[in-house]
């Protein structure tokens, strides 16, 4: 049984999350060839269809030869699919930039996150804006009712 333990390396594996509004995406990157599946799913079949282009960015954007040497893993839930989808791609680009950190050189890790942070800020960074609460006195957050003086 020891000797079982002793021959099993640890595996080499990064946790990272991505968020927009209320939604969450965790992806768990880990040593593999190139696989990319989202809560069980290819990542090439995301619905809707309109908004896949916009989840495979991080992709595209920096070549298909730096994910070949690692499998991604991703659970995403909240939200609604627009949201999602930009949780995903966050999520996406902080484990690659997470994963070759750690596991790879510190000179591939900075060109992977200039080229993101250069294209578009949020695939590294959250945005911090929440929907904001409704008060009493009118329709919606700063809305008021209409006053009437008769």
């Amino acid at each position: 049984m020891a000797a079982v333990a002793a021959t099993t390396s640890p595996v080499e594996s990064v946790q990272c999350f991505g968020r927009k509004k209320t939604a969450v995406a965790v992806t768990h990157c880990k040593r593999g060839r190139g696989l990319i599946k989202l809560n069980g799913t290819p990542i090439e079949l995301v619905e809707p269809e309109i908004l896949r282009f916009k989840a495979v960015e991080p992709i595209l954007l920096l070549g298909r030869h730096r994910f070949s040497g690692v499998d991604m893993r991703i659970r995403v839930k909240g939200g609604g699919h627009t949201s999602q989808i930009y949780a995903i791609r966050q999520s996406i680009a902080k484990a690659l930039v997470a994963f070759y950190q750690k596991f790879v050189d510190e000179q591939s890790k900075k060109e992977i996150k200039d080229l993101l942070v250069g294209y578009d800020r949020t695939l590294l960074v959250a945005d911090p804006r929440r929907c904001e609460p409704k008060k009493f006195g009118g329709r919606g957050a700063r809305s008021r009712f209409q006053k009437s003086y008769r």
